[in-house]
């Protein structure tokens, strides 16, 4: 069951700006995103992809960055290179408490914007999902 989307729509020249400041990507990725980003040379549309799948990601939880922080998402690549969604700390919880046992997403990108979209499955909707 459906019980979240979200979908997120960034500017890859603000990233590309915003990573010439380090502190912007580790306070932002986890360890293994920031490998993967130098596995790809830094490519700002790939960070800008991984930055909107989190925003994205935050909207499937209806919550914002309430209760958590962007490295509590962390959005990586299988063998394949599709990207997968792994939550820590209070985005895990606020997953638990929404229902949320999946997240799905969807990256692309142009010349100027990149995009990513979530949708959120889990079991059935909770009396606070169905209002």
């Amino acid at each position: 069951m459906v019980n979240g989307l979200g979908v997120d729509i960034i500017e890859i020249d603000r990233i590309k700006k915003s990573i010439k400041n380090y502190r912007f990507i580790s306070r932002n990725f986890t360890a293994k995103e920031i490998d993967y980003f130098i596995s790809k040379n830094n490519n700002p549309e790939t960070i800008a992809g991984n930055f909107a799948a989190k925003e994205a990601v935050s909207k499937v939880l209806g919550t914002g960055f309430r209760g958590f922080n962007f490295i509590d998402i962390e959005v990586l690549r299988n063998d394949f290179g599709k990207p997968y969604v792994l939550l820590h700390n209070g985005a895990k919880v606020s997953a638990n408490e929404k229902n949320i046992n999946e997240i799905l997403v969807s990256i692309s990108h142009s010349k100027l914007y990149a995009i990513a979209n979530c949708i959120g499955l889990g079991g059935k909707n909770n009396e606070t999902n169905a209002k």
